[in-house]
């Protein structure tokens, strides 16, 4: 079996590498942690990977905006590996400040229509959360059944933490989150964990805390529209594992829901990793 090599960015303030690395490498990975300025010398090349990985943390400070700095970087020194990267089917997925950073790039949400590859114009933002504090919180997601996202493929619903201080997705038209609804690019949304699995998602504005941000939609995530680009704010790879849930010490944590599952001892967040390796692995 192909061992898919994955490139896990480091530096400038990015602090979730080493446990982003980890999770791949669980599921069957080479994790690599590549400071960025390599790929931008050239000292490594970004088509030498599989997978590439934008961790949370705080790059630049969140100076000028979290994530704006290190997407600018991206966009204009890596414009053309990146879009190459996509082109070639290759996966991309931003976790909370690399989330931030793919918006900011113009990677996500990407340019409306089928499989439409970049074109690294920014047709959305992540702004301050609506209580106007950092939070850090565990929240409960649901993914649409319907999304091309390659990343949640047969995944329904988890608990998930967020820490973050904007989160909130915004675009500049309600006319543009309908064509997202239309191409199933809404991935990843906050529900009540109240209401019955699978039936969670909702327009309607969620109160807080169970949307920790006021994103539009309870948008918790989006891909574009090839499926191979995702980001969402909350940190699955924090979820790894059940003793990571706060239930866990109750018995209840809830644990792993298919046959590939690595033990009773495995958390819902390794998935979306499992996915994306099992991907690359059944497209070479």
């Amino acid at each position: 079996m192909y061992t898919p090599k994955v490139a896990v960015l480091f530096g400038f303030g990015i602090n979730c590498d080493h446990e982003t690395a980890a999770v791949f490498e669980l599921v069957g990975a080479q994790a690599e942690r590549i400071h960025l300025n390599k790929f931008i010398s050239k000292e490594a090349v970004l088509s030498d990977y599989d997978i590439l990985a934008v961790p949370g943390g705080f790059s630049f400070g969140d100076h000028l905006g979290s994530g704006r700095l290190m997407g600018n970087r991206m966009r204009f020194s890596l414009r053309d590996e990146l879009h190459k990267f996509v082109e070639d089917g290759k996966p991309i997925i931003g976790i909370c400040n690399g989330f931030q950073v793919l918006v900011k790039t113009g990677l996500l949400p990407g340019p409306n229509g089928h499989q439409n590859l970049p074109d690294f114009q920014q047709r959305a933002s992540l702004t301050l959360n609506d209580s106007g504090r950092y939070e850090d919180r565990w929240v409960t997601l649901e993914f649409d059944p319907n999304s091309p996202c390659i990343w949640t493929k047969d995944m329904t619903r988890i608990d998930c933490p967020v820490r973050h201080g904007e989160g909130k997705f915004v675009m500049p038209e309600i006319t543009d989150f309908d064509k997202l609804a239309e191409n199933n690019q809404l991935t990843v949304r906050y529900v009540d964990p109240k209401t019955e699995i699978g039936k969670g998602i909702t327009d309607e504005p969620l109160p807080f805390p169970i949307s920790p941000n006021g994103s539009m939609r309870n948008i918790a995530g989006v891909c574009d529209s090839t499926g191979l680009v995702f980001g969402l704010m909350p940190h699955p790879e924090a979820v790894y594992a059940k003793w990571l849930h706060p239930d866990h010490t109750r018995g209840n944590a809830p644990g792993p829901k298919n046959s590939d599952s690595l033990g009773e001892w495995e958390g819902e967040g390794l998935q979306i990793f499992r996915n994306a390796v099992k991907y690359i692995q059944n497209n070479r």
